[in-house]
């Protein structure tokens, strides 16, 4: 797991760097060929300026210079060998990092549960996790090696001149620097427009997901043409913000290919006066001159890799903007199981939506008894849909507390509690599946006749039967080759499969006729008998079947009790029952 540091600028590179830990042994391997790069590269240059200072100052035979030839052959392929496991070992460096950071977004993502995942946009979510993630690519398969390299060599090669001709290391630190200092100044301006850039591929692909799975509505309000024309606009904002990026890419290669020209010339000259005045033997000028290009190509290629850094790092920056957000605090030094009885108590629970001032619910107490099937009815936006969010524990109270049967729900591991829950929501999501694979969501071992009795229990077996590929009929994505109505019953008979003993039914019957409602309204209640039900419903003749129902009002439970007992209080429920009554008589 990546540690909960900033990710500022400046701790950026320290963390992933600590990425790269994670593949401990291709980085050691990594390591262990850009040092013995270096000095293979070395002996290449002493090797081969033996033979050129023997075959034509000394004029010594072919025979003599055999050895060293087979030096340099041995040098020239093992540069190659160690290249190529340079290029494997950051390759695979690359992929371990990746993999590693994708599964930990995902489990990040899934621990922060629909709390989170429902403010952000899926398109936004799922860049990141694909694309934004393989932006870090560039990074450890190309510039991480690129800094191992910068710090073997130049100073392998510092270490050799030392003794040899102190003029020339002198030159060699003075020049040095200008190319990393160039780099960082022209990286400095690409980081900025990087960071754009991403932010602008990020509103491409969420805004195009968008418009795809709203499509239908566009095409009914005749506003697809207007969505061809936004992301063809917003296509050219990206355009435009790669193009700047490339700009400055092949500006920062032209200038650091000039200054290490430039630095190699210097040498070049400095050697080659003195070589003319017989300051320094040819033999050894000959080897500096080899190696001064070798001194400065590792920082060059650094250079020119930092463009790579610099677009994974603004991916980077979002990533862990995501995973830097703090996970729901659950009491691991005292986790308990669920106790066999199901009794829930509400005790002045309270929560705030962030950025909001309203609290959705305000000190809400109230208790269901285990076995008991309870109703919880109220105006739109009462905050009946956070109770059940609070109860699936997505949501955590800001005050107050819930127990199950005595014991707190947070001192119970979510794994555990979830085995005891079934759940539709007011949407059901059906996946790109099979309608037996989604039904099979709820129970992946139940057999064949148990789905069939299930989808029977929902009144969704005979629609089911009446496709030409029957249960492996695919639903589509979000369910979109359903109607609504029959998206719910499918999600219905998953609950149904489920057989928990805790059920929540969050407007289960919304998009059905009446005469389906009923339906299902009496196998809800023949099918869950002794299990504790929870009903979320606006449909009043739902409620009245209940054992209690719950009515609440700007966050607040203002009434409980039986359907008979509130009918005679006058209160709440009756002022909802009337305006039924009135709504049913304006019709």
């Amino acid at each position: 797991m990546a540690p909960s540091v900033s990710s500022g600028k400046h701790n950026l590179d320290a963390r992933l760097l600590r990425e790269a830990r994670s593949a401990p042994g291709y980085l050691i391997a990594n390591l262990v060929s850009n040092a013995l790069g270096g000095l293979a590269i070395l002996a290449q240059a002493w090797f081969l300026s033996q033979v050129i200072q023997r075959a034509f100052i000394l004029e010594q035979p072919l025979e003599a210079l055999a050895p060293l030839l087979l030096a340099i052959l041995v040098t020239i392929l093992a540069r190659v060998v160690l290249a190529y496991q340079q290029s494997w070992t950051s390759a695979r460096l690359a992929i371990v990092v990746k993999e590693r950071l994708r599964s930990h977004l995902v489990t990040h993502l899934t621990t922060l549960g629909p709390a989170y995942t429902r403010q952000e946009r899926s398109g936004d979510l799922s860049l990141t996790a694909t694309e934004g993630i393989e932006k870090l690519d560039g990074y450890f398969r190309d510039y991480l090696p690129a800094i191992f390299n910068a710090l073997f060599l130049p100073v392998f090669i510092a270490l050799v001149v030392l003794p040899l001709d102190g003029l020339t290391l002198v030159v060699f630190l003075l020049t040095a620097p200008l190319i990393p200092f160039f780099a960082v100044l022209i990286g400095m301006a690409t980081g900025a427009i990087a960071r754009n850039q991403f932010m602008e591929m990020r509103y491409l692909g969420a805004h195009f997901l968008d418009v795809m799975q709203g499509l239908t509505t566009l095409k009914l309000f005749n506003r697809s043409q207007h969505q061809v024309e936004t992301i063809g606009r917003i296509s050219g904002q990206y355009r435009k913000s790669t193009m700047r990026v490339l700009r400055i890419a092949f500006l920062s290669a032209l200038t650091l290919e000039m200054l290490a020209t430039l630095s190699v010339a210097i040498v070049a000259v400095e050697i080659g006066v003195r070589l003319l005045y017989g300051g320094i033997p040819f033999e050894q000028a000959l080897f500096l001159l080899m190696i001064a290009p070798e001194f400065y190509f590792p920082l060059r290629t650094l250079g020119a890799k930092f463009h790579n850094a610099t677009e994974g790092k603004a991916a980077a920056e979002h990533l862990y903007a995501i995973l830097d957000i703090p996970l729901p605090v659950q009491n691991q030094t005292n986790q308990q199981f669920v106790p066999e009885s199901y009794t829930i108590r509400f005790e002045d629970v309270s929560v705030t939506y962030a950025g909001r001032q309203q609290p959705a619910v305000h000190r809400c107490s109230f208790r269901i008894e285990s076995g008991q099937r309870v109703a919880i009815v109220g105006p739109s936006g009462s905050g009946k849909t956070t109770l059940s969010q609070l109860l699936l524990g997505f949501l955590k109270p800001d005050s107050g507390r819930i127990l199950i049967g005595g014991v707190a729900l947070q001192q119970i591991p979510s794994e555990e509690w979830y085995r005891h829950l079934a759940w539709v929501s007011q949407t059901p999501y059906l996946f790109n599946d099979t309608i037996e694979g989604n039904i099979r969501v709820g129970r992946p071992g139940a057999n064949q006749s148990e789905v069939i009795e299930a989808a029977r229990a929902a009144g969704v077996h005979d629609f089911i039967t009446q496709l030409p590929e029957g249960y492996g009929t695919s639903c589509g994505e979000r369910g979109l080759r359903l109607s609504g109505g029959q998206a719910q019953r499918i999600a219905l008979a998953r609950a149904f499969l489920r057989d928990a003993p805790i059920v929540l039914l969050d407007e289960p019957t919304s998009q059905l006729d009446p005469v389906t409602e009923a339906h299902i309204l009496d196998e809800l209640h023949d099918w869950f008998a002794d299990r504790t039900l929870i009903l979320i419903t606006h449909r009043l003749n739902a409620a009245i079947r209940m054992d209690q129902i719950i009515v609440i009002e700007a966050g607040t439970v203002v009434e409980q009790g039986t359907p008979d007992l509130l009918r005679k209080t006058n209160g709440a429920w009756a002022r909802l029952i009337e305006q039924e009554s009135g709504r049913a008589n304006a019709r």
